[in-house]
């Protein structure tokens, strides 16, 4: 199946519909593939761990992520003031 990117929005349960019938969705944005859906019964059965996955840990010596709260707060304060 091919599928547009505002299909995904608009026709999402026929996207869905088709993973469940086994079959991959081919995204196209104007008029070029930009990815394929695969059925999760297509991937392969291997998996890995959370804390074996390459993206674990790759911020571990940020020191400005040591205080989470702190840095939530810091990216979420106003940039300019009022």
């Amino acid at each position: 199946m091919k599928a547009t990117f505002l299909d995904l929005r608009k026709r999402s349960k026929a996207i869905v519909r088709a993973l469940d019938q086994n079959q991959s969705v081919t995204l196209v944005y104007r008029g070029k593939t930009k990815g394929v859906i695969v059925p999760a019964s297509g991937l392969p059965g291997k998996t890995i761990s959370v804390s074996r996955h390459p993206a674990f840990g790759m911020w571990r010596e940020r020191a400005d992520l040591i205080d989470v709260r702190g840095f939530v707060e810091r990216v979420r304060k106003r940039r300019h003031a009022l």
